[in-house]
């Protein structure tokens, strides 16, 4: 049995519910908030989070007794703008999240940076540091 005193670094699912409609999470739980936010899998996990209620509320559609043409056509233009904006806004949401967690809200470009650090490091280099103001590609 876990001890009480322990903090908890993980959100129960009362938290987690929460935190999908904005709410901080207490401090113990900063590190899975910026493993979740900023770790692979973070845009997929930031989709479904929108997914999911959209087709919760369109679900019913689906019990009217009809050809799958029409439940098609009643669900699918409404589904097609949900998936568009929470690809469109994701990296918003997530930069808005590290905030109120008072996160830095670069960390979203953690791993493209990872990724593409070899590339930036051969510009160097070739060529030498990168003057000017700095800016978000910044490594």
């Amino acid at each position: 049995m876990p001890d009480d005193a322990t903090p908890r670094t993980k959100p129960n699912p009362i938290q987690f519910l929460g935190y999908c409609f904005g709410r901080r999470l207490p401090d113990p739980m900063l590190g899975w908030v910026r493993e979740d936010l900023t770790g692979k899998g973070a845009t997929r996990r930031m989709m479904l989070r929108v997914l999911v209620p959209a087709v919760l509320i369109l679900a019913p559609f689906w019990l009217i007794d009809t050809t799958l043409y029409v439940h098609l056509s009643m669900t699918v233009p409404i589904l097609i703008p949900f998936i568009y904006f929470s690809h469109a806004l994701n990296k918003i949401w997530r930069r808005h999240m590290l905030r109120v967690h008072g996160l830095d809200p670069n960390l979203v470009d953690k791993i493209a940076r990872e990724k593409n650090a070899h590339i930036h490091q051969a510009y160097i280099d070739k060529y030498g540091p990168r003057s000017g103001p700095p800016s978000s590609s910044a490594v």
